[in-house]
């Protein structure tokens, strides 16, 4: 489908919300672009952080900076999957059972702490994230389109955390983190905090849903040659054949790593794909996907160096801008 939009007006477009929220949001700009990387690409995204880090502001703020409607959903050990997808309740006006729609019906949804409730109450999320839509009793329900969870968890060997199915985290287009601020963003959030006359910095709507949808076809425009395939394929292939990996990239895991750099390339403001593309979101697409093995693992053995020793062992292709 062709888009309304340019490559460059897009990347213009992507430009004034990443100002827009860093307006009023202490937060790198290289983080805001890779999470816009997880929308334009129409994944979802994952964040690991400690408590306290802005994910909730920051959730918040796309949701207001792209003009989409917001659900925050906090995830704790009781919460149950119909507390995710909405429930029939009885109507004595009507004598009959209308479904309450639950928190999951926004365009942009915060699933808070997504790690502190049991494996049944995540996997609510699965459908919705994979297909766009929730079953409820036998009844199936188109969800809001757009429609982008970014998801949050606290680190693993936090007490009280359940760790996500693999099938659940590979539903992840980027996996990312905030992580904390540097000294000069430490020190910003104290001026603010310490001048309680200011009014509190706020988000404005930069775009609507009409031209968020429309953003989101623009990867479809972007050209990416014969070569560059092969070049994404064989970096897939080579996580599968490490030695340090149980289980490497999945076919669905290549065709997200294609999808997430056709997007890069479009925050770039570029109309095809070269390799630094694949490098610049290769950790954010392809470190949860590869599971370890054991030994690698008592090792403590880091993903994101396997990606690097693997983008250092594949020729790149030389990628000249189409005339």
């Amino acid at each position: 489908m062709a888009s309304e939009l340019s490559i460059q007006a897009a990347s213009e477009e992507i430009d004034l919300v990443v100002d827009e929220i860093r307006s009023s949001v202490i937060i790198e700009e290289e983080f805001l672009e890779t999470v816009l990387v997880g929308l334009l690409s129409q994944g979802h995204v994952l964040l690991e952080d400690v408590p306290g880090t802005g994910k909730t502001l920051t959730a918040n703020s796309f949701a207001e900076a792209l003009g989409l409607s917001f659900s925050r959903i906090q995830f704790t050990p009781d919460l149950l999957p119909n507390d995710v997808t909405g429930t029939y309740i009885y109507n004595e006006q009507k004598g009959e059972f209308e479904f309450n729609e639950g928190p999951i019906f926004a365009n942009v949804i915060l699933a808070d702490e997504i790690n502190r409730a049991p494996p049944k109450t995540q996997a609510a999320l699965l459908e919705a994230m994979g297909e766009g839509q929730v079953t409820t009793e036998g009844d199936t329900r188109q969800l809001p389109e757009p429609f982008f969870v970014i998801a949050t968890q606290n680190p693993v060997e936090q007490e009280g955390t359940f760790p996500l199915p693999e099938a659940q985290v590979d539903r992840f287009n980027i996996k990312s983190s905030i992580g904390y601020p540097d000294n000069d963003g430490e020190v910003e959030l104290l001026r603010r905090r310490n001048d309680r006359s200011a009014p509190t910095p706020t988000v404005e709507q930069v775009l609507d849903h009409d031209r968020v949808t429309a953003l989101q076809e623009v990867p479809e425009t972007v050209t990416v040659t014969e070569d560059m395939l092969e070049y994404i394929a064989a970096i897939s292939r080579a996580t599968r054949e490490d030695h340090r990996v149980q289980v490497g990239m999945s076919p669905r895991g290549t065709q997200r790593l294609y999808e997430a750099v056709r997007a890069q390339a479009v925050v770039e403001g570029r109309n095809y794909v070269t390799p630094d593309d694949v490098k610049t979101v290769s950790r954010a697409t392809m470190a949860h996907r590869m599971v370890l093995t054991a030994e690698s693992q008592v090792q403590d053995v880091d993903r994101n160096d396997i990606i690097e020793d693997v983008l250092e062992e594949i020729p790149v292709p030389t990628v000249e801008a189409p005339a």
